[in-house]
């Protein structure tokens, strides 16, 4: 049994990882380090250079920016300047409105903002450089969405952060978790220490009901539900699922305007992690408590495999995230550890090798995916049906699975990734 000590380090560990967040990540991050320079100048910029890493890049060139019918880097990049606080984090963009958005685009229009890839970074890097009359400050951001390191005003620096060592290999997890612990301490712990998740249960519904109303994207969610009213494909688990789930990132990829419950720095993988737990929950009768505990698993088993794969690869965050909820929908169908283990190695024989291409609207369809395997792998495992060591990265030892993704991810798909950037960089 977890002590209450090593309890509160895994909540604390979930309330880093799980908050909420407003737009795609990779566009705030360069929103909020605009947003921190701007603070620095002390006056609005009337140059802004922002250079980020090829996977900032990737991940922000065709997405949706919240409450402005636009897409890309350079819009969020001058919102951040224009009304962005640094203090809301990923909740950066929260203050747009017309006006701020008709100087935004003005800013663009006069051509004042530049996007430059950064060769030789971390991953997820965001380096931005406003100037006014004399004035020159300067902001970086490495390894987290969050993680401001520098912050230099006319050459002198203001600010120093947790700098973090530029490197592709997996970090080591501050807390020591596995598969095991993970389902220990979602299935034993206090139901008051927990509840808290409920919230990101809210947040996400919301969402994906708005998704539903099919005014964004490629309508995926909201597709799917159709054609489960028509009678074309079952009003099962798996489309449920799905189309709760794709729904939300739907409005979420296309510019909502309400925050969503991120899990590991994204938004996509909140929205998988959350919602296809509680589609099950609703078609089972689950009862809260169950659900609470689901969607911990869900969330805590995402973190945890998330924390050998790093922030942004080559590998896309739905195996983690669709991962996650496995392990949750296990549990609410009466999964014990051994197969809630099995779980996480059916996803991992299904669907590792999804490539990620950039956030977009095409990000429903990844999701949708993702959750279909999600409820797929576990009633496999249900029934004791598990990928076994026989299957190419698949480890007898299931933390070993974990970590054999983890090293495909940093390592092996880096020439991937690098294939997939100068696709999008020459379109």
């Amino acid at each position: 049994m977890l002590d209450k000590n090593e309890r509160q380090e895994i909540i604390a560990l979930i309330n880093r990882e799980v908050v909420p967040a407003l737009g795609c990540t990779e566009p705030v991050a360069v929103a909020l380090a605009t947003a921190k320079s701007r603070e620095a100048l002390g006056e609005p910029p009337e140059k802004i250079e922002v250079f980020v890493s090829g996977n900032i890049y990737k991940n922000g060139m065709g997405v949706g920016i919240p409450g402005t019918g636009m897409v890309g880097l350079p819009i969020a990049a001058a919102l951040g300047a224009v009304c962005g606080n640094s203090k809301d984090g990923l909740e950066v963009l929260k203050q747009v409105n017309d006006k701020y958005l008709e100087t935004a685009r003005q800013m663009l229009d006069k051509k004042q903002v530049q996007i430059k890839v950064k060769d030789g970074t971390d991953n997820l890097y965001v380096e931005s450089i406003c100037k006014a009359k004399d004035n020159t400050c300067r902001t970086i951001i490495s390894h987290r969405h969050t993680n401001i390191i520098y912050v230099e005003k006319n050459g002198k620096a203001v600010f120093h952060g947790l700098e973090i060592p530029l490197s592709t290999e997996k970090q080591v997890p501050k807390i020591d978790l596995c598969v095991a612990k993970v389902y220990e301490f979602a299935s034993q712990a206090p139901l008051d220490e927990i509840k808290f998740i409920l919230e990101g249960a809210k947040l996400n519904k919301a969402v994906s009901k708005e998704g539903m109303t099919g005014k964004y994207g490629l309508k995926t969610g909201k597709t799917i539900q159709d054609n489960i009213t028509r009678k074309f494909i079952a009003d099962d688990l798996a489309s449920h699922a799905m189309a709760l789930t794709a729904a939300a990132s739907d409005a979420r990829m296309d510019g909502c305007t309400l925050p969503v419950m991120s899990n590991s720095g994204s938004g996509n993988q909140g929205i998988t992690t959350i919602l296809p737990v509680v589609a099950v929950a609703q078609k089972t009768g689950a009862s809260e408590e169950k659900l609470i505990r689901a969607l911990i698993l869900s969330n805590l088993m995402a973190i945890y495999i998330k924390q050998y794969i790093g922030q942004l690869t080559a590998l896309c965050g739905i195996l983690t995230a669709a991962t996650g909820s496995a392990c949750g929908v296990c549990y609410l169908l009466g999964g014990n550890l051994d197969q809630v283990g099995g779980t996480i190695k059916n996803m991992a024989a299904g669907i590792t090798g999804m490539i990620c291409d950039g956030a977009k609207l095409g990000c429903s369809l990844k999701v949708s995916a993702g959750v279909s395997s999600a409820i797929y792998c576990a009633l496999l495992a249900i029934e004791g049906s598990y990928a076994t060591d026989t299957d190419g990265i698949i480890a007898r030892d299931v933390d070993q699975t974990v970590r054999n993704i983890g090293e495909l991810a940093t390592k092996g798909m880096l020439e991937t990734d690098r294939h997939i950037i100068n696709t999008m960089i020459l379109k």
